[in-house]
């Protein structure tokens, strides 16, 4: 996998994810597990939507 997720977007979605994951477990909702998509995403810098949709937010060196 070619990473497509640039430092900025990952950082964000980390903490998106934990705030999520957070929040899912202090309502006890099941919501909370969609934080893993941006939690997974950002620890692996691969979107695969990013990659459907052409983009990427990787500074090109």
């Amino acid at each position: 996998m070619k990473t497509n997720i640039g430092s900025t977007d990952k950082t964000l979605r980390i903490i998106a994810g934990i705030i999520i994951i957070g929040l899912g477990i202090y309502y006890g909702s099941w919501w909370g597990a969609v934080g893993l998509i941006p939690l997974v995403t950002g620890l692996t810098r691969f979107c695969p939507l990013y990659t459907l949709l052409g983009m990427s937010t990787c500074k090109t060196k």
